[in-house]
């Protein structure tokens, strides 16, 4: 007895180490990994559609899957970066050579302002025009020159990005056609019942799909109106900011109003009246109306998570793990929130508070 319970350590010690190895040798393409297995989660179901139409071979069927992916979902986004590195270093260069004069549509702005806004921003040392200027033009500069060192970082590291590219298509080829397989085996060595693997299982597909699927749906759209919007309104930079509107509207309650509210409000208090108020009612009843109808409905209906807990989990899952923290973040919120709740039902005299 003894013996065999100083084994099963043995073996729990050793699957520890070499899992923890396996993972610290991945690090360096957690990205590629993490990536090849969201899009293999995602086009799983057209993957067997293609299977069960045509019924070709699993390699053959895996292939035209990832093709597909391939176009629809991977160069789409590889170009717009692209094109949105190339834009940010163009703004640099013209903050740079004095050709974009930010300092002077501000001074502008705080002139427009009431008087009673004006004394508080003197009290929180903001009304000093030089000092306020110097200000602007440095942040400016750095958020210039980031996407700058982005372009010139992306030049230095085509290597890299071309070998994880690649790492992702190869390992995205073989979770499409293996992935089945593969759930089974993850599946058996978890140590739950049945039912729980595969509401567990269940959820971690749901808020993959609805987060991914649902989430980017959301933010193209609102980035795309908002991009719209500020073409027809001849803002300069229209891809830049449909950009940040659709970054940010990764974030629920907040999201692109943090961009085109304060450009509504500027060109308001400028003097631009029928542009600002266009804006404002366009960002309220068209870009808003979109994460009010959309949102629940793509995202909130899979997930089945409250909306402070997906901004939250969110903003964590960003702060921690860069851009790919937007599908981590919520997706380790609903397994945390699954995993109590199968521990509460294993414990039946467990009451929540």
């Amino acid at each position: 007895m003894n013996e065999t319970k100083l084994q099963n350590t043995s073996l729990m010690v050793l699957l520890a180490v070499v899992t923890v190895a396996f993972v610290w040798i991945l690090l360096p393409f957690y990205g590629a990994v993490f990536w090849a297995a969201i899009l293999g989660i995602l086009f799983a179901p057209l993957q067997r559609r293609l299977q069960l139409k045509f019924g070709w071979q699993r390699n053959l069927t895996a292939l035209c899957t990832l093709s597909i992916c391939l176009v629809i979902a991977i160069l789409p986004v590889t170009i717009v970066g692209a094109f949105l590195v190339q834009e940010g270093a163009s703004i640099y260069k013209s903050i740079e050579s004095g050709e974009l004069d930010i300092t002077g549509h501000v001074v502008q702005f705080k002139h427009s302002l009431p008087p009673y806004f004006q004394h508080l921003l003197d009290r929180f040392g903001m009304g000093e025009l030089s000092g306020l200027r110097e200000k602007i033009i440095k942040s400016a500069m750095q958020g210039g020159q980031f996407f700058a060192t982005q372009a010139y970082s992306f030049g230095q590291g085509t290597f890299e990005f071309v070998v994880s590219f690649f790492i992702m298509l190869y390992l995205l080829f073989f979770f499409l056609r293996d992935g089945a397989e593969l759930a089974r085996k993850i599946r058996a060595a978890i140590p739950l019942e049945d039912n729980q693997k595969r509401r567990l299982q269940l959820k971690f597909n749901h808020v993959v799909r609805a987060t991914v699927k649902g989430n980017l749906l959301v933010a193209i759209t609102q980035g795309a109106l908002g991009g719209l919007i500020f073409w027809f309104l001849d803002i300069p930079s229209v891809l830049l900011w449909a950009v940040l509107m659709a970054f940010l509207s990764l974030l629920p309650a907040v999201g692109a109003g943090i961009v085109w509210a304060p450009v509504a409000v500027y060109f308001l208090l400028s003097g631009a009246i029928w542009q600002g108020t266009v804006l404002a009612l366009f960002g309220v009843f068209v870009i808003g109306l979109v994460d009010n109808v959309l949102r629940p409905i793509l995202v909130g209906k899979d997930t089945k998570i409250p909306d402070y807990l997906i901004l939250i989990s969110t903003l964590g899952g960003l702060a921690i793990f860069g851009l790919n923290g937007f599908v981590i973040g919520p997706l380790i919120a609903a397994l945390f929130m699954s995993s109590w709740a199968i521990f509460i039902e294993t414990k039946p005299h467990v009451q929540l508070p």
